[in-house]
């Protein structure tokens, strides 16, 4: 039989290749990074391809380094895409030129293997590369240290990507791989090199959070490895055993509590470490520490101690971020990079637990912030106890003088304020605003002040909390108009923050708020003017109908109107003051009208605009951004929301209808999501507007509950559901075609109902109601499908008009198939059960109806469902029975 031939790469193929990896990884501007992209891909739909690549990689000795790392990391990212469709003779030789190379001399030559193993076995796992195992316990076996680095590599990019697989039955082996790598790694620990103990420790600690049988039964051989390395003269060591003691506090602090004494004793001293990440990993321990709920009397003893080290902590490090442009005056104009970019959260209706997009990315976690996040939670486990260690080093610090104690004095105002929730009783007497020369002291003393805000308020009733609050409030206000551009956008900040948790308490102060935030409108630059709507926007949203006074509005709507005309309709500024009349026109209602048409009409155009862009960019004179259009359609409900039937003379002359209709229709989802929530709020003040369309608009919003779309946009899902269900109740009959595929959907939602959300199972269980209220006899054949999970998600909807709506229909389809319910009458009653008070008369009767038919349906059999039932579910029953 004849030997296998090895592939062998073409010398011109090579040819090929070698300059066009060359050109990519130049640092030259003349090359065209792009065309040689595209060359690259016309390349990779040879067969043979990655072969060359990775005969680069591992044979091409005579080349620069840095091409045959770029030859591997092209390589790694075509496997992805490729691996599974190809020929498995070209795996073959891919897998058999990795493994010699695992020991290769140069270490990004290693590195760049470990990258591409790791690639593979997360493809097909171990078991389809059982030369692997071997080969990495050879080389670690090896005592070659080129090839115990290289396999030590590899190991953790694998453990650190898909940990799970080294922790699984592989066939062939008599014991799952972790056992036989676990005892290794160990003795690792002890190398007299530094990167193999980092790399042995960075391994066995990602298996912390799954646990395997392994790590759990060899605790103690792990837990003796973290206390020798734990003064490793290399800082990456040091920070690894601190993740390692804060991973193991999180998932098993059992473990640690043998040792619990020496383990705090070394936490402490880390957490002075002159390296800033290890005391920064070092610090986390102590909010898990509280998190697990370990013996807080321990802690308690080690306060004395711990305290100046988190407040020594605290003080800004001279190479802080934050210490940037603090001293930037307001008379100094924005630059273009100032701004940073801003996120729009398009409109949703319904419960507000959708994941918010908009991360904090510009703050960077640091031993200052962690510090801060301690002391906060060792405020609220010890309350006032904390205190008397605490309070001497503030008073110290608040007192130390002159320039060069200004990080001091600005740590003590961070103080306060990180434990202004739990000491809040004790501290309240001392509050007052910091008025030092150095900005960074007076936009923190903002903040502060914001934090106690939310407990003063519950002090309200009383005349010193009273005092206290107004002294917050006024505090906040005079720091607004502070001439220091940091220290406006901590006071805008911090107000937005006070404005929430003070809510209709603003109301005796509106006029002086808004002379302020008016004053601050006129004098901000750029960056900060948004901060400034963002404040207006949330006042507005606080007070709501209490704004909508002549005298408030005279000294609101002005220079906000000034401002909207002297924007283009393409100016980026734009989107926040768009926002803020969202909120002003919802807070106003019918008082928004003598503003009202021009706002529309400019949200018309916007949006007319766009969609021109979006075909033809040079004859709008703009470039497409569907955030204008988000902006806009959104305006335009906060219209529909504050004017009600009143927006009916705005939108009859306009063409609003077939630009809606389009907006449904687009591909961004974000689009989709804001114009579904404008549908629904016509739907319910002006539904004949939409009559001309209606059958499109609801074929439309029923296609967006197909399962396919719901796990991409749950958003748009939940506003199309939730506009079905308000045209239904709204134009009756009318939504008959649409009926028994939407009930399908919805069905379908709501046995998968973890896989979704709680907004979206709550609108559907409210949707498939008011369908089945108006056409009964087309959903309820399928009630037996769907009936459990819809009483379930009832049960948790609170008591409203849609409830009352989503009752009306479970009543008709019961009635019309009471066989249909007879299996999930445990979880009926459970529903009707939810009810705190059924303030519809008609309703109240159509459930007691419902029971008592069931009770004469099933005879001896309702005693016999009714004990399947809690106590308090029984009693609440029998007002209807």
């Amino acid at each position: 039989m004849a030997a296998t031939t090895v592939w062998q790469p073409r010398d011109d193929g090579l040819a090929e290749i070698f300059p066009l990896l060359e050109q990519q990884i130049s640092p030259s501007s003349a090359v065209d990074k792009s065309q040689i992209w595209k060359q690259l891909e016309h390349f990779s739909q040879f067969p043979d391809f990655n072969n060359y690549l990775v005969f680069i990689l591992v044979r091409a000795e005579g080349k620069p380094i840095g091409i045959r790392q770029a030859a591997g990391l092209l390589l790694k990212n075509n496997l992805k895409r490729v691996w599974i469709s190809m020929a498995q003779e070209n795996q073959k030789y891919i897998k058999s030129e990795l493994l010699p190379c695992l020991g290769a001399v140069d270490r990004h030559i290693r590195t760049t293997v470990g990258t591409i193993i790791s690639e593979v076995v997360n493809i097909e796992g171990v078991s389809g590369w059982l030369e692997l195992l071997p080969a990495l316990v050879s080389c670690l076996d090896s005592n070659d240290l080129n090839h115990m680095d290289g396999a030590m590599d590899a190991l953790s990019k694998i453990c650190e990507d898909i940990p799970q697989v080294l922790d699984s039955e592989v066939p062939g082996l008599a014991e799952r791989p972790i056992n036989i790598f676990l005892p290794r790694l160990y003795q690792f620990f002890q190398s007299p090199h530094a990167s193999l103990r980092k790399l042995a420790l960075g391994c066995v600690n990602q298996y912390v959070i799954i646990m395997p049988a392994a790590l759990y039964n060899s605790m103690d051989k792990y837990l003796q490895g973290l206390f020798v390395l734990a003064n490793d003269p290399v800082a990456e060591v040091r920070k690894l055993v601190c993740a390692a003691f804060v991973h193991l506090t999180e998932v098993l602090p059992s473990s640690i509590e043998p040792h619990l004494r020496n383990v705090m004793e070394y936490m402490l001293q880390v957490n002075k470490d002159p390296d800033e990440e290890v005391a920064l990993e070092a610090c986390e321990f102590w909010s898990a520490y509280c998190d697990a709920q370990l013996p807080t009397e321990n802690l308690k003893e080690f306060l004395p101690r711990l305290i100046p080290v988190l407040l020594s902590n605290m003080a800004y490090a001279d190479d802080d971020e934050s210490l940037l442009d603090a001293e930037e005056d307001e008379s100094q104009p924005d630059r273009d990079q100032d701004l940073k970019p801003r996120f729009h959260t398009s409109r949703l209706h319904g419960s507000e637990d959708f994941d918010d997009d908009d991360d904090d990315s510009f703050n960077v976690w640091n031993l200052r912030k962690c510090s801060a996040a301690a002391i906060d939670v060792l405020s609220n486990v010890f309350g006032d106890e904390i205190l008397p260690a605490l309070m001497p080093l503030i008073q110290a610090k608040l007192s130390a003088s002159g320039d060069e104690a200004w990080k001091e004095r600005e740590a003590a105002v961070l103080t306060l304020g990180a434990i202004a929730e739990g000491c809040f009783n004790g501290l309240y007497p001392l509050l007052s605003e910091a008025n030092d020369k150095f900005p960074l002291i007076r936009s923190i003393s903002c903040w502060t002040l914001s934090r106690f805000g939310k407990y003063l308020i519950q002090e309200i009733g009383n005349p010193k909390g009273y005092e206290q609050f107004e002294k917050v409030l006024m505090g906040l206000l005079r720091r607004l108009l502070d001439s220091n551009k940091r220290v406006q956008e901590a006071a805008c900040s911090a107000f937005a923050t006070v404005e929430e948790d003070a809510a209709e308490e603003l109301v005796p102060h509106l006029e002086v708020i808004l002379q302020h935030l008016m004053c601050a409108f006129g004098k901000y630059q750029r960056r900060n003017l948004r901060i400034v709507y963002d404040a207006i926007g949330t006042l507005a949203d606080s007070v709501r109908e209490e704004l909508n006074k002549p005298a408030y509005l005279e000294i609101l709507m002005p220079p906000l109107v000034a401002k909207w005309q002297q924007l283009s309709n393409s100016d980026k500024d734009l989107f926040p003051l768009l926002e803020c009349f969202t909120s002003i026109s919802q807070a106003l209602g019918v008082g928004f009208a003598p503003f009202a048409q021009p706002v529309f009409q400019r949200c018309m155009d916007i949006i007319q605009l766009q969609l021109l862009a979006k075909v033809d960019p040079a004859s709008a004179g703009a470039q497409y951004d569907r955030e204008f259009i988000v902006c806009s359609l959104d305006l335009l409900s906060g219209l529909a929301e504050g004017l009600g039937s009143g927006i009916e003379s705005l939108i009859s002359p306009s063409n609003l209808r077939d630009l809606l209709l389009k907006c449904c229709m687009d591909e961004a989802s974000d689009v989709r999501q804001s114009a579904f929530a404008l549908m629904g709020d016509l739907a319910r003040v002006y539904p004949a507007y939409l009559q001309p369309r209606m059958v499109e608009f609801l074929e439309i919003a029923s296609q967006q509950l197909s399962a396919n779309l719901i796990r991409e946009n749950l958003s748009v899902a939940n506003n199309a559901c939730w506009a079905i269900g308000e045209l239904a109740v709204k134009v009756r009959q009318e939504v008959s075609p649409i009926v028994t595929n939407v009930a399908s959907s919805l069905g379908l939602i709501l046995q998968h109902g973890e896989a979704v959300n709680k907004s979206l199972v709550e609108n559907s269980a409210i949707t498939l109601g008011r369908l089945a209220w108006i056409r009964p006899d087309l959903v309820a054949p399928h009630m037996e499908h769907f009936m459990k999970p819809w009483c379930l998600a009832l049960s948790m909807v609170r008591d409203d008009i849609e409830k009352e709506d989503a009752f009306r229909g479970l009543c008709a389809v019961v009635k019309v198939n009471p066989s249909g319910g007879v299996s999930s009458l445990v979880f009926i009653c459970k529903a009707i059960a939810s009810w705190h008070e059924i303030r519809s008369e008609d309703v109240n009767n159509e459930v007691s109806q419902v029971l008592n038919g069931y009770k004469q349906l099933l005879g001896n059999s309702w005693a016999e469902c009714l004990s399947a039932l809690e106590p308090p579910v029984k009693e609440r029953l029998a007002r209807y029975v």
